[in-house]
C-alpha cells in the first residue's frame, strides 16, 4: 500500500501524533512518503496530520487526482480531521474503513489571483470590508433571487455544512448528500432564511453596491475583490474522496464534539 501524508508541523502535537502512526505503518511494510515533495503515482491514500485547516491544504495536493484522504486529528475540534492518532493504524491496516464521496464547489472569477485552488471543500463566502453592511445579488439557474443585506453571504458544500455555515444558522447535512446551502451571514432581515438547493445549480453572487470592497474567501484562501467583481459557482467535475473509518459516524462526531442532544433526560 502506498501512502502519503502531510504534516502541519505548526500544530502542537502533530509531529509527534504523525510520528506515532508512521512508525507502526512501516512496521507493516506500508511504503511512506512526503507529498510535499509533490504526489507521487500510485498513491492509495493520503494521511492528513493536524486540524480541518490542515486537511483543506493537503487535499488541495490529491482530489483531483481522485486519491482518499484520511483526516487525523491532532488538535481539539475537527469535522474533516475526526480520526485520533491511536485508532488509525489498525483500521488501515484491517480495511476497516470506508470511501466517502463529496460534491466540491468550482469557483470562476476572473478576479482571484493565479495562485488560488479555484475549488471549495467547505465553502465560499463574500465578507464586508468595513463597518458598512453589503447587499449581495444572486441568481440561481439564471434566476435572481431577491438582495441579501447582510456582513456576508456564502454558499457551502454539505462537507462544510458543519463549518462556516453552521455558525452562521445554516442546516446540517449529511457530507454525502448532492446539495449546496446558500447562507446569509447576519442578515438585515428578519425574514431571510438559508436555503438548502441541488449541488447541479449554477449560482451567481455579485455584490450590490459596486462602490463597497469586499473580502472573498474560498475554505482557508482570501482576498478583496476588486470592485464590481462577480462569482460563478458550480458543481466541480471531480469528487472528494475522503476515508472514514468504521467508528467515526457522522452523526456521532456531531453528539461528541458539538455536544448534539445533550439533555438530562436522555441518559
Amino acid at each position: 500500500m502506498k501512502t502519503g501524508y502531510f504534516i502541519n508541523s505548526s500544530l502542537p502535537g502533530s509531529e509527534r501524533g504523525a510520528a506515532a502512526v508512521l512508525e507502526q505503518l512501516g512496521r507493516h511494510n506500508v511504503e511512506l512518503y512526503d507529498v510535499a515533495l509533490g504526489l507521487q503515482p500510485g498513491t492509495d491514500m493520503l494521511l492528513s496530520f493536524g486540524g480541518d485547516g490542515t486537511f483543506l491544504s493537503a487535499a488541495r495536493t490529491c482530489v483531483q487526482q481522485g486519491v482518499p484522504i484520511l483526516g487525523i486529528n491532532c488538535g481539539r475540534m475537527g469535522f474533516l480531521a475526526d480520526s485520533r492518532p491511536e485508532c488509525v493504524v489498525e483500521s488501515i491496516l484491517s480495511g476497516a474503513y470506508t470511501v466517502e464521496e463529496c460534491d466540491i464547489l468550482e469557483v470562476r472569477c476572473e478576479s482571484l489571483p493565479s495562485a488560488f485552488w479555484p475549488y471549495a471543500i467547505n465553502e465560499v463566502a463574500f465578507n464586508r470590508n468595513g463597518a458598512k453592511m453589503i447587499g449581495i445579488d444572486v441568481r440561481l439557474d439564471g434566476f435572481a433571487l431577491p438582495t441579501y443585506w447582510a456582513d456576508g453571504l456564502l454558499v457551502s458544500t454539505s462537507a462544510g455544512s458543519t463549518a462556516y455555515s453552521l455558525s452562521a444558522g445554516g442546516p446540517i447535512c449529511a457530507p454525502s448528500l448532492r446539495a449546496f446551502l446558500i447562507v446569509p451571514v447576519a442578515p438585515h432581515n428578519l425574514n431571510v432564511r438559508p436555503l438548502v438547493v441541488s449541488s447541479g445549480s449554477v449560482i451567481e453572487l455579485e455584490p450590490h453596491d459596486s462602490s463597497c470592497e469586499v473580502l472573498f474567501s474560498i475554505d482557508n484562501q482570501s482576498v478583496v475583490l476588486k470592485k464590481g467583481a462577480g462569482v460563478k459557482l458550480c458543481v466541480a467535475p471531480f469528487r472528494m474522496r475522503r476515508v472514514r473509518l468504521a467508528d467515526r459516524a457522522f452523526f456521532g462526531a456531531l453528539q461528541e464534539k458539538l455536544f448534539w442532544g445533550q439533555d438530562i433526560r436522555n441518559k
